[in-house]
């Protein structure tokens, strides 16, 4: 018989089935809370990362939409200059 039963079957006859229980939902209680702290955590470091992508996103498209805008625009004025000269 392994070692942890024997203590298992030792502590229920000494201390009864209720007390054992009623530490095991403090420790349970106690480890949800731990859960909810942490994942509570995790929530506002993904929500600050992902806030700091997407300002990183608006510049990145800023950067290559400007160029892009400015060249059509110049496109626009030659071929303007170009229709009114004739």
């Amino acid at each position: 018989m392994p070692v942890t039963l024997k203590l298992s079957r030792r502590f229920y006859q000494a201390l009864g089935k209720d007390a054992l229980n009623s530490v095991d939902a403090a420790y349970r209680s106690e480890l949800r809370e731990l859960a909810d702290l942490q994942y509570a955590r995790f929530e506002a470091r993904l929500e600050q990362r992902l806030a700091e992508l997407k300002s990183d996103l608006v510049k990145w498209m800023f950067a290559f939409w400007a160029p892009t805008a400015l060249g059509i625009i110049g496109t626009a004025i030659a071929v303007v200059s170009l229709l009114t000269r004739q």
